[in-house]
């Protein structure tokens, strides 16, 4: 019998359109090749453009909406004329948050056919898996303003950690450098000057490592980390980090891989109590949406997450030959990547590689 998944397929803003666009076209070609499930995407119109005309990024019960689908695939949210913070957190931080996907998850690799910036790297050397808190910390939505706009005006932002929320997401990232070749897992900390969290998160760290014999760990700095990224890529291989310091060291890490146009993140509840979302990590770009020049390699790959997500392991890996055939081949870059190719050309590429691939 064929499986179906339903899919809340929410585009949002910029090339976010354009890139979903693609993957459920990809997808669609996938689910047809392999004939063992099948994809019902439901469309949801939600962000900047709703938020002008209803004055919220989305209805007030959209999460229960979406709530019993198998995944979420997002695009990208964020307009020039809509405040960040009302578009981050009317948006994808409201569906983050209350469907608890405590796991963000942004593997990081240099591509076939995809040149590094670092001197002398190739793909072997970066190979990379960052493991994000993304349910509290920096982004716990904790503070306030007092006395706007006098002269005695206080602002604050307030980074809370909670015991669980640090061993949870510390113990995923030791189960999933466990599960990786290397066995090796970096914990990213800032303890030497925030002195009660940080040191908290450390803490913690040595605590869930004694579980696990086998995996070889060790604490950098944040500040260091992005020095070592650089210089020692070859030394690492699954990363932890808060939701601000992980938020940061792959965006770095993504450019170190080629572009941004290639980072895929999965959102993830491990429990699988609520959906888990999938998007590309690159925004909603205004500069370029509507050109046709969107690289969506990330949203391919992003696409590649979520099939793992669903058990569908085969078709995950058949979907990443196409894309690294694809990306093997110079003339099929994107403007991100150097070359000239459309979306419309990297999408028809991909799906041909699929539709040619008999492994």
């Amino acid at each position: 019998m064929t499986k179906t998944y339903r899919i809340a397929a929410i585009p949002a803003d910029g090339i976010g359109i354009e890139v979903i666009a693609a993957g459920i076209e990809v997808l669609n070609a996938l689910a047809g090749k392999t004939g063992t499930f099948r994809f019902r995407f439901d469309h949801f119109d939600w962000g900047s453009d709703y938020y002008k005309t209803h004055g919220a990024m989305m209805p007030a019960d959209g999460r229960e909406q979406i709530r019993h689908h198998d995944a979420i695939f997002f695009g990208a949210v964020g307009a020039p004329d809509v405040p960040d913070h009302i578009s981050l957190w009317g948006l994808r931080l409201a569906i983050c948050q209350p469907f608890d996907q405590y796991a963000n998850v942004r593997p990081t690799r240099i591509l076939p056919g995809i040149t590094s910036p670092l001197r002398h790297v190739s793909g072997p050397e970066l190979d990379w898996v960052i493991v994000r808190e993304n349910s509290e910390g920096e982004y716990a939505g904790v503070g306030g303003r007092v006395h706007q706009g006098h002269p005695e005006e206080v602002a604050t932002d307030v980074s809370m950690m909670t015991r669980t929320g640090v061993t949870r997401i510390i113990r995923y990232a030791f189960k999933l450098a466990q599960s990786r070749p290397r066995k090796l897992l970096t914990v990213v900390t800032k303890s030497n000057a925030q002195r009660h969290a940080m040191v908290m998160w450390d803490e913690i760290a040595a605590e869930v490592a004694q579980d696990f014999p086998d995996v070889t760990w060790d604490k950098m700095l944040v500040d260091a980390m992005t020095m070592r990224m650089v210089i020692k890529p070859e030394t690492l291989d699954t990363i932890v980090a808060t939701n601000l310091h992980a938020d940061i060291l792959s965006d770095l890490a993504a450019a170190l891989a080629g572009s941004l146009g290639i980072a895929p993140t999965a959102n993830i509840n491990p429990e699988r109590k609520f959906p888990s979302m999938f998007e590309p990590i690159h925004g909603s770009a205004f500069d370029i949406a509507g050109k046709g020049i969107a690289n969506p390699i990330a949203t391919f790959w992003t696409a590649c997450q979520m099939l793992e997500h669903l058990g569908e392991a085969p078709a995950a890996d058949r979907l990443m030959r196409a894309v690294e055939r694809v990306t093997a081949d110079p003339s099929l870059h994107t403007p991100d990547l150097g070359g000239r190719a459309t979306t419309r050309q990297v999408t028809d590429a991909v799906i041909a590689a699929i539709q040619g691939d008999n492994e």
